[in-house]
């Protein structure tokens, strides 16, 4: 009997050693924010139609201002909607944030970019 029970003992320490080697001082394991991954999403889709725009305008020579225009307005409102998941994201409690900084940073500055672009061609 005696023998059965340190067995079950030591099974038991080594289940809880599996379990502790994972984290870091017996914390649990911090996953990414879902709103981040999101974020980071839509920063590559707006970084994707942006290049399309920019494609298209080489090769049409300027001339397709509808269509480079449209897909530059298309790409700001993805910026804007990465930048709210992004600070959705860093809400989200107990996950890792930095996904929702790098899409965050990535929108801002896709957005600066293209609202100079588009100010530029105001003016």
């Amino acid at each position: 009997m005696a023998g059965k029970r340190n067995r079950a003992k030591e099974q038991g320490r080594k289940k809880q050693r599996g379990r502790q080697e994972t984290r870091k001082y017996g914390q649990t394991v911090l996953k990414h924010s879902h709103m981040g991954a999101h974020s980071c999403e839509y920063a590559a889709g707006a970084l994707l139609l942006f290049f399309l725009a920019l494609a298209a305008a080489f090769q049409e020579h300027g001339k397709a201002a509808g269509f480079i225009g449209g897909l530059g307005i298309c790409s700001m409102m993805l910026s804007v909607f990465g930048i709210r998941a992004g600070v959705k994201g860093l809400q989200e409690r107990e996950k890792k944030y930095i996904l929702c900084r790098l899409g965050i940073a990535v929108n801002i500055l896709l957005l600066l970019c293209l609202l100079t672009i588009f100010i530029g061609g105001l003016t």
